[in-house]
Protein backbone atom coordinates (compact mmCIF):
# COMPACT_ATOMS: atom_id res chain seq x y z
CA UNK A 1 0.00 0.00 0.00
CA UNK A 2 1.40 3.52 -0.88
CA UNK A 3 2.30 5.58 2.24
CA UNK A 4 -0.50 8.14 0.71
CA UNK A 5 -3.30 5.49 0.50
CA UNK A 6 -1.83 4.23 4.33
CA UNK A 7 -2.68 7.98 5.21
CA UNK A 8 -5.77 8.25 3.71
CA UNK A 9 -7.05 4.99 5.86
CA UNK A 10 -5.41 6.75 9.02
CA UNK A 11 -7.81 9.53 8.74
CA UNK A 12 -11.08 7.56 7.13
CA UNK A 13 -13.04 8.66 10.42
CA UNK A 14 -12.38 11.91 10.32
CA UNK A 15 -12.65 12.29 6.08
CA UNK A 16 -16.45 10.30 7.22
CA UNK A 17 -17.02 13.12 9.71
CA UNK A 18 -16.80 15.55 7.33
CA UNK A 19 -18.95 14.43 4.13
CA UNK A 20 -21.91 15.91 6.23
CA UNK A 21 -20.85 19.59 6.23
CA UNK A 22 -19.08 18.90 2.26
CA UNK A 23 -22.44 18.40 1.24
CA UNK A 24 -23.79 21.19 3.03
CA UNK A 25 -21.04 23.62 1.98
CA UNK A 26 -21.56 22.45 -1.70
CA UNK A 27 -17.91 22.13 -1.87
CA UNK A 28 -15.63 20.56 0.11
CA UNK A 29 -14.96 22.30 3.21
CA UNK A 30 -11.59 23.96 4.23
CA UNK A 31 -11.16 21.29 6.50
CA UNK A 32 -11.52 18.40 4.25
CA UNK A 33 -9.15 20.11 1.91
CA UNK A 34 -6.52 20.34 4.70
CA UNK A 35 -6.86 16.52 5.42
CA UNK A 36 -6.70 15.59 1.56
CA UNK A 37 -3.12 17.98 1.29
CA UNK A 38 -2.10 16.51 4.36
CA UNK A 39 -1.99 12.89 2.88
CA UNK A 40 -0.97 14.08 -0.60
CA UNK A 41 -3.18 12.46 -2.54
CA UNK A 42 -3.61 15.20 -5.34
CA UNK A 43 0.95 15.00 -5.83
CA UNK A 44 0.31 10.96 -6.31
CA UNK A 45 0.96 11.31 -9.87
CA UNK A 46 3.40 14.54 -9.77
CA UNK A 47 6.94 14.47 -11.29
CA UNK A 48 8.98 14.11 -8.15
CA UNK A 49 10.89 17.54 -9.02
CA UNK A 50 8.23 19.04 -8.50
CA UNK A 51 7.34 17.46 -4.59
CA UNK A 52 5.36 14.87 -6.63
CA UNK A 53 5.56 10.83 -5.47
CA UNK A 54 5.20 9.41 -9.47
CA UNK A 55 3.15 6.73 -7.88
CA UNK A 56 1.82 4.28 -10.26
CA UNK A 57 -1.39 4.05 -11.59
CA UNK A 58 -3.18 1.09 -9.58
CA UNK A 59 -1.81 3.08 -6.52
CA UNK A 60 -3.40 6.10 -7.53
CA UNK A 61 -6.76 4.56 -7.93
CA UNK A 62 -6.56 2.48 -4.82
CA UNK A 63 -6.21 5.75 -3.06
CA UNK A 64 -8.80 7.23 -5.10
CA UNK A 65 -10.97 4.70 -4.39
CA UNK A 66 -10.24 4.52 -0.19
CA UNK A 67 -10.92 8.10 -0.27
CA UNK A 68 -14.52 8.40 -1.94
CA UNK A 69 -15.18 5.33 0.02
CA UNK A 70 -15.00 7.61 2.92
CA UNK A 71 -16.58 10.60 1.55
CA UNK A 72 -17.92 10.87 -2.15
CA UNK A 73 -16.90 13.90 -2.73
CA UNK A 74 -13.35 14.29 -1.62
CA UNK A 75 -12.73 11.15 -3.54
CA UNK A 76 -14.29 12.37 -6.50
CA UNK A 77 -12.44 15.50 -6.74
CA UNK A 78 -9.30 13.58 -5.79
CA UNK A 79 -9.58 11.46 -8.44
CA UNK A 80 -10.46 14.48 -11.19
CA UNK A 81 -7.84 17.36 -9.69
CA UNK A 82 -5.36 14.58 -8.96
CA UNK A 83 -5.14 13.27 -12.62
CA UNK A 84 -4.18 16.74 -13.57
CA UNK A 85 -0.36 16.71 -12.41
CA UNK A 86 0.05 14.07 -14.70
CA UNK A 87 -1.06 15.74 -17.44
CA UNK A 88 0.66 18.68 -17.08
CA UNK A 89 4.08 16.82 -15.99
CA UNK A 90 4.29 16.64 -19.66
CA UNK A 91 3.45 20.24 -20.81
CA UNK A 92 6.20 22.96 -21.32
CA UNK A 93 8.52 23.17 -18.98
CA UNK A 94 8.03 26.78 -18.29
CA UNK A 95 4.75 25.78 -17.36
CA UNK A 96 5.75 23.59 -15.20
CA UNK A 97 7.88 25.84 -13.76
CA UNK A 98 5.03 28.12 -13.07
CA UNK A 99 2.90 25.68 -11.66
CA UNK A 100 4.78 24.00 -9.20
CA UNK A 101 7.55 26.33 -8.78
CA UNK A 102 11.43 26.30 -9.81
CA UNK A 103 12.16 23.21 -7.30
CA UNK A 104 9.07 22.18 -6.09
CA UNK A 105 8.08 25.04 -3.76
CA UNK A 106 4.71 25.25 -4.79
CA UNK A 107 4.17 21.70 -4.82
CA UNK A 108 0.19 21.35 -3.32
CA UNK A 109 -0.62 23.39 -5.98
CA UNK A 110 -4.29 22.03 -6.85
CA UNK A 111 -5.80 22.44 -10.85
CA UNK A 112 -9.48 22.22 -12.07
CA UNK A 113 -10.33 21.69 -15.51
CA UNK A 114 -13.21 20.61 -17.21
CA UNK A 115 -11.44 19.72 -20.97
CA UNK A 116 -14.89 19.98 -22.72
CA UNK A 117 -14.26 22.29 -25.78
CA UNK A 118 -16.37 25.05 -24.65
CA UNK A 119 -13.87 27.89 -25.25
CA UNK A 120 -12.89 29.77 -28.15
CA UNK A 121 -9.34 31.33 -29.22
CA UNK A 122 -8.47 33.98 -30.92
CA UNK A 123 -3.71 34.01 -32.33
CA UNK A 124 -2.27 36.99 -31.04
CA UNK A 125 1.18 38.11 -30.50
CA UNK A 126 2.58 35.23 -28.15
CA UNK A 127 -0.52 33.38 -27.35
CA UNK A 128 -4.11 33.88 -27.74
CA UNK A 129 -7.14 35.67 -26.30
CA UNK A 130 -9.50 33.01 -25.32
CA UNK A 131 -13.22 32.98 -23.88
CA UNK A 132 -15.85 30.82 -22.41
CA UNK A 133 -17.98 29.04 -20.04
CA UNK A 134 -17.51 25.44 -18.62
CA UNK A 135 -19.73 23.59 -16.35
CA UNK A 136 -18.19 21.20 -14.02
CA UNK A 137 -15.13 22.41 -12.42
CA UNK A 138 -14.64 19.81 -9.42
CA UNK A 139 -13.09 21.11 -6.92
CA UNK A 140 -12.20 24.81 -8.41
CA UNK A 141 -12.64 26.81 -5.15
CA UNK A 142 -9.47 25.69 -3.89
CA UNK A 143 -7.40 25.31 -7.28
CA UNK A 144 -4.97 28.11 -8.48
CA UNK A 145 -4.69 27.18 -11.85
CA UNK A 146 -7.40 25.61 -14.38
CA UNK A 147 -6.98 23.34 -17.46
CA UNK A 148 -10.04 24.22 -19.99
CA UNK A 149 -10.86 22.71 -23.30
CA UNK A 150 -10.75 25.10 -26.12
CA UNK A 151 -10.64 25.50 -29.85
CA UNK A 152 -8.65 27.75 -32.23
CA UNK A 153 -10.55 30.38 -34.38
CA UNK A 154 -9.64 32.51 -37.27
CA UNK A 155 -9.88 36.81 -36.70
CA UNK A 156 -13.42 36.61 -37.31
CA UNK A 157 -13.76 34.05 -34.69
CA UNK A 158 -14.79 31.04 -37.39
CA UNK A 159 -13.10 27.39 -36.48
CA UNK A 160 -10.53 26.57 -38.35
CA UNK A 161 -10.13 23.18 -40.53
CA UNK A 162 -9.28 20.88 -39.00
CA UNK A 163 -10.23 22.04 -35.62
CA UNK A 164 -7.01 22.87 -33.70
CA UNK A 165 -8.55 21.63 -30.05
CA UNK A 166 -6.09 22.66 -27.24
CA UNK A 167 -6.21 22.52 -23.53
CA UNK A 168 -5.63 26.14 -22.55
CA UNK A 169 -3.78 26.53 -18.59
CA UNK A 170 -4.92 29.59 -16.49
CA UNK A 171 -3.70 31.21 -13.44
CA UNK A 172 -6.71 31.88 -10.92
CA UNK A 173 -6.45 35.70 -11.82
CA UNK A 174 -7.49 35.00 -15.34
CA UNK A 175 -11.28 33.69 -14.81
CA UNK A 176 -14.19 33.79 -12.52
CA UNK A 177 -15.85 30.86 -10.63
CA UNK A 178 -19.62 31.22 -10.81
CA UNK A 179 -20.70 30.64 -6.57
CA UNK A 180 -24.34 29.74 -7.64
CA UNK A 181 -24.07 27.38 -10.62
CA UNK A 182 -23.72 23.93 -8.86
CA UNK A 183 -27.51 23.24 -6.81
CA UNK A 184 -27.53 19.17 -7.70
CA UNK A 185 -29.10 16.21 -6.03
CA UNK A 186 -25.95 14.05 -6.04
CA UNK A 187 -21.84 14.74 -5.24
CA UNK A 188 -23.16 18.39 -4.25
CA UNK A 189 -19.63 18.57 -2.12
CA UNK A 190 -17.68 18.31 -4.92
CA UNK A 191 -18.54 22.06 -5.79
CA UNK A 192 -18.02 20.91 -9.69
CA UNK A 193 -19.28 24.57 -10.65
CA UNK A 194 -19.20 26.66 -13.68
CA UNK A 195 -15.96 28.66 -14.53
CA UNK A 196 -15.83 31.58 -16.77
CA UNK A 197 -13.31 33.28 -19.20
CA UNK A 198 -13.11 36.74 -20.86
CA UNK A 199 -10.49 37.41 -23.33
CA UNK A 200 -7.86 35.99 -20.99
CA UNK A 201 -4.37 36.50 -22.99
CA UNK A 202 -2.91 32.62 -23.23
CA UNK A 203 0.76 32.54 -23.32
CA UNK A 204 1.68 29.68 -26.08
CA UNK A 205 3.89 27.74 -23.73
CA UNK A 206 0.69 27.44 -21.09
CA UNK A 207 -1.20 25.38 -24.24
CA UNK A 208 -1.46 21.75 -24.62
CA UNK A 209 -2.70 20.45 -28.30
CA UNK A 210 -5.39 18.05 -27.33
CA UNK A 211 -4.82 15.35 -30.16
CA UNK A 212 -0.89 15.13 -28.83
CA UNK A 213 -1.92 14.89 -25.21
CA UNK A 214 -4.48 11.72 -26.42
CA UNK A 215 -1.53 10.60 -28.32
CA UNK A 216 1.69 10.27 -26.11
CA UNK A 217 3.14 13.18 -28.65
CA UNK A 218 3.59 15.52 -25.85
CA UNK A 219 4.88 12.75 -22.75
CA UNK A 220 7.23 11.42 -25.17
CA UNK A 221 8.72 15.21 -26.55
CA UNK A 222 8.96 16.02 -22.65
CA UNK A 223 8.71 12.60 -20.29
CA UNK A 224 10.72 10.67 -22.69
CA UNK A 225 11.32 7.23 -21.34
CA UNK A 226 9.30 7.63 -18.90
CA UNK A 227 6.36 4.96 -18.16
CA UNK A 228 4.10 7.08 -16.12
CA UNK A 229 3.39 9.58 -18.28
CA UNK A 230 3.63 7.61 -21.16
CA UNK A 231 -0.10 5.62 -20.33
CA UNK A 232 -2.78 6.98 -22.67
CA UNK A 233 -4.73 9.79 -21.50
CA UNK A 234 -8.47 8.81 -22.61
CA UNK A 235 -7.66 5.71 -20.31
CA UNK A 236 -6.28 7.50 -17.59
CA UNK A 237 -8.75 10.15 -16.97
CA UNK A 238 -11.90 7.72 -17.76
CA UNK A 239 -10.40 5.26 -14.70
CA UNK A 240 -9.72 8.04 -12.42
CA UNK A 241 -13.87 8.88 -12.78
CA UNK A 242 -14.21 5.19 -12.73
CA UNK A 243 -12.22 4.70 -9.42
CA UNK A 244 -14.52 7.36 -7.60
CA UNK A 245 -17.30 5.42 -8.46
CA UNK A 246 -16.19 2.47 -7.46
CA UNK A 247 -15.11 3.79 -4.57
CA UNK A 248 -18.40 5.59 -3.23
CA UNK A 249 -19.84 2.21 -3.93
CA UNK A 250 -17.79 0.56 -1.49
CA UNK A 251 -19.13 3.25 0.82
CA UNK A 252 -22.44 2.55 0.71
CA UNK A 253 -22.08 -1.47 1.27
CA UNK A 254 -20.05 -0.74 4.51
CA UNK A 255 -23.08 1.96 5.19
CA UNK A 256 -25.37 -0.63 4.29
CA UNK A 257 -23.52 -3.30 6.40
CA UNK A 258 -23.46 -0.78 9.62
CA UNK A 259 -27.00 0.21 8.83
CA UNK A 260 -28.33 -3.46 8.96
CA UNK A 261 -26.52 -4.32 11.93
CA UNK A 262 -28.57 -2.03 14.18
CA UNK A 263 -31.77 -2.30 11.72
CA UNK A 264 -35.02 -4.28 13.37
CA UNK A 265 -37.77 -4.79 10.66
CA UNK A 266 -41.59 -3.89 10.36
CA UNK A 267 -41.79 -7.48 12.13
CA UNK A 268 -39.50 -7.41 14.94
CA UNK A 269 -37.32 -9.06 13.68
CA UNK A 270 -33.62 -8.72 13.10
CA UNK A 271 -32.91 -7.42 9.35
CA UNK A 272 -29.53 -9.09 9.66
CA UNK A 273 -30.73 -12.33 10.39
CA UNK A 274 -33.36 -11.78 6.73
CA UNK A 275 -32.46 -14.09 4.32
CA UNK A 276 -33.67 -11.34 1.57
CA UNK A 277 -30.87 -8.97 3.30
CA UNK A 278 -28.32 -11.56 3.21
CA UNK A 279 -28.75 -13.31 -0.19
CA UNK A 280 -28.66 -9.43 -1.55
CA UNK A 281 -25.80 -8.58 0.64
CA UNK A 282 -23.58 -11.94 -1.38
CA UNK A 283 -24.13 -10.80 -4.26
CA UNK A 284 -23.74 -6.83 -4.25
CA UNK A 285 -20.14 -7.71 -2.31
CA UNK A 286 -19.26 -9.83 -5.03
CA UNK A 287 -20.45 -7.72 -8.13
CA UNK A 288 -18.38 -4.65 -6.05
CA UNK A 289 -15.27 -6.67 -5.60
CA UNK A 290 -15.43 -7.57 -9.50
CA UNK A 291 -15.84 -4.14 -10.67
CA UNK A 292 -12.73 -3.28 -8.03
CA UNK A 293 -10.56 -6.29 -9.66
CA UNK A 294 -12.13 -5.25 -13.16
CA UNK A 295 -10.41 -2.10 -13.60
CA UNK A 296 -7.52 -2.64 -11.26
CA UNK A 297 -6.68 -5.87 -13.23
CA UNK A 298 -6.90 -3.88 -16.58
CA UNK A 299 -4.43 -0.75 -15.57
CA UNK A 300 -2.11 -2.90 -13.42
CA UNK A 301 -1.85 -4.70 -16.88
CA UNK A 302 -1.53 -2.13 -19.16
CA UNK A 303 1.36 0.02 -16.96
CA UNK A 304 3.20 -3.73 -17.05
CA UNK A 305 2.50 -3.27 -21.15
CA UNK A 306 4.02 0.29 -21.00
CA UNK A 307 7.21 -0.59 -18.71
CA UNK A 308 7.93 -3.63 -21.17
CA UNK A 309 7.98 -0.82 -24.20
CA UNK A 310 4.87 -2.33 -25.43
CA UNK A 311 2.54 0.11 -27.23
CA UNK A 312 -0.12 0.62 -26.56
CA UNK A 313 -2.86 0.55 -29.46
CA UNK A 314 -6.21 1.38 -30.03
CA UNK A 315 -7.40 -2.43 -29.04
CA UNK A 316 -6.10 -1.76 -25.77
CA UNK A 317 -7.04 1.30 -25.35
CA UNK A 318 -10.90 0.20 -26.16
CA UNK A 319 -10.70 -2.40 -24.14
CA UNK A 320 -9.77 -0.78 -21.43
CA UNK A 321 -12.64 1.63 -21.45
CA UNK A 322 -15.19 -0.79 -22.16
CA UNK A 323 -13.95 -2.71 -18.50
CA UNK A 324 -13.89 0.86 -17.00
CA UNK A 325 -17.74 1.89 -17.59
CA UNK A 326 -18.99 -1.99 -17.27
CA UNK A 327 -17.31 -1.74 -13.67
CA UNK A 328 -18.57 1.62 -13.10
CA UNK A 329 -22.03 -0.15 -14.42
CA UNK A 330 -22.02 -3.01 -11.77
CA UNK A 331 -21.12 -1.10 -8.68
CA UNK A 332 -24.14 0.97 -9.42
CA UNK A 333 -26.52 -2.18 -9.87
CA UNK A 334 -25.20 -3.43 -6.58
CA UNK A 335 -25.90 -0.05 -4.79
CA UNK A 336 -29.41 -0.29 -6.00
CA UNK A 337 -29.71 -3.50 -4.71
CA UNK A 338 -28.69 -2.74 -1.27
CA UNK A 339 -30.85 0.33 -1.25
CA UNK A 340 -33.74 -1.70 -2.03
CA UNK A 341 -33.45 -3.84 0.89
CA UNK A 342 -32.47 -1.08 3.36
CA UNK A 343 -36.16 0.07 3.67
CA UNK A 344 -37.80 3.60 4.26
CA UNK A 345 -34.98 4.08 7.28
CA UNK A 346 -32.56 4.68 4.87
CA UNK A 347 -34.20 7.68 3.51
CA UNK A 348 -33.65 9.76 6.23
CA UNK A 349 -30.23 12.17 5.46
CA UNK A 350 -28.92 11.23 8.77
CA UNK A 351 -27.91 7.43 7.29
CA UNK A 352 -24.98 7.79 4.91
CA UNK A 353 -26.10 5.00 2.48
CA UNK A 354 -28.72 7.51 0.85
CA UNK A 355 -25.68 9.61 0.22
CA UNK A 356 -23.72 7.59 -1.16
CA UNK A 357 -26.83 6.32 -3.44
CA UNK A 358 -27.48 9.36 -4.49
CA UNK A 359 -23.72 9.96 -5.39
CA UNK A 360 -22.88 7.26 -7.25
CA UNK A 361 -26.28 7.71 -9.75
CA UNK A 362 -24.46 11.18 -10.18
CA UNK A 363 -20.93 9.62 -10.93
CA UNK A 364 -22.86 7.54 -13.59
CA UNK A 365 -23.82 10.97 -15.45
CA UNK A 366 -20.47 11.30 -15.83
CA UNK A 367 -19.83 11.05 -20.07
CA UNK A 368 -16.78 8.90 -19.07
CA UNK A 369 -19.26 6.41 -17.48
CA UNK A 370 -21.59 6.62 -20.14
CA UNK A 371 -21.13 3.39 -21.93
CA UNK A 372 -23.57 2.84 -24.80
CA UNK A 373 -20.82 4.67 -26.77
CA UNK A 374 -17.47 2.93 -25.46
CA UNK A 375 -19.04 -1.06 -26.29
CA UNK A 376 -20.08 0.25 -29.89
CA UNK A 377 -16.44 1.56 -30.24
CA UNK A 378 -14.87 -1.48 -28.78
CA UNK A 379 -17.19 -3.97 -30.92
CA UNK A 380 -16.36 -1.70 -34.10
CA UNK A 381 -12.66 -2.49 -33.67
CA UNK A 382 -13.20 -6.31 -33.13
CA UNK A 383 -15.10 -6.27 -36.75
CA UNK A 384 -11.96 -3.87 -38.15
CA UNK A 385 -13.86 -1.23 -38.19
CA UNK A 386 -12.71 2.21 -37.11
CA UNK A 387 -13.95 2.36 -33.41
CA UNK A 388 -15.02 6.55 -33.27
CA UNK A 389 -13.06 8.56 -31.15
CA UNK A 390 -15.88 8.76 -27.89
CA UNK A 391 -14.34 5.46 -26.71
CA UNK A 392 -11.47 7.56 -25.74
CA UNK A 393 -13.12 10.44 -24.01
Amino acid sequence: MHEVNERVEKLAARFEQQAVQDDDAGRLTDETVALMRSAGVVRLLQPREFGGYEATPGEFYRTVMALAARNPAAGWVGGVVGIHPWELAFSDPRLQRELWGENGEKADTWISSPYAPNGRARKVDGGFLFSGRWPFGSGSDHCDWAVLGGIVTDDAGNVTMPPDMRHFVLPRADYEILQDSWNVVGLAGTGSKDIVVKDAFIPEHRTLNAHEVAEGILAERHRPGNPLYAMPFGVMFSSAISAATLGIAEGALAAFLAYTRQRITIVGSRAAEDPHQLTGLGEAAADLDASRTHLLATMDRMYEDVLAGRTIGIEARAEARRNQVRASRRATDAVDALFRRAGGGSLRLDQPLQRHWRDVHAAMNHLCNVADSVYEGWSRDQFGLPAGIRVLV
